[in-house]
């Protein structure tokens, strides 16, 4: 058996990359630099190699989910804005087979934008993490430790 960890895939939409700087009454104050160390820390912890991504362009996501797709990848996704309405991110997430947590900071359905409260994500996730803040992402790893097993 080999000593490798398992490769997690923890990815964040839009606006992502100015955590601690976009709205921190709602997003709080840790960057997402911060963030990535933890989610790296996180899953180390848990048997895990995290690789953290952050992109503004859909295409980059949607070439992410498929390659997690394509190599059994479990994947974290904070999909942020294109949750709402991104029909990419939807057919990308229905090819996942590995475990897929839906993550968001704040509680979308407790935000008072109603189009905030639909997901094109939740469909395909094995769980959805929400309104937990920065903890709600190694609530997400914790998820997917249990999902395949890992102690």
């Amino acid at each position: 058996m080999s000593n490798a960890l398992k490769k997690v895939l923890v990815l964040n939409g839009p606006n992502l990359g100015r955590l601690g700087k976009r709205q921190p009454e709602i997003y709080g104050h840790t960057t997402h630099d911060e963030l990535a160390a933890m989610c790296i820390d996180w899953g180390h912890a848990l048997g895990f190699a995290v690789d953290v991504r952050q992109s503004n362009h859909e295409g980059d996501m949607v070439d992410w989910l498929n390659a997690a797709a394509d190599k059994d990848i479990p994947v974290v996704l904070n999909a942020a804005a294109w949750t709402h309405y991104s029909y990419a991110i939807y057919d990308a997430c229905a090819q996942l087979t590995a475990p897929l947590i839906e993550v968001h900071i704040s509680e979308p359905l407790e935000r008072p934008e109603v189009f905030r409260h639909t997901s094109v994500v939740t469909p395909h996730a094995t769980a959805v993490v929400a309104g937990k803040g920065i903890d709600g992402y190694h609530e997400a790893l914790q998820v997917i430790a249990s999902k395949l097993g890992t102690p």
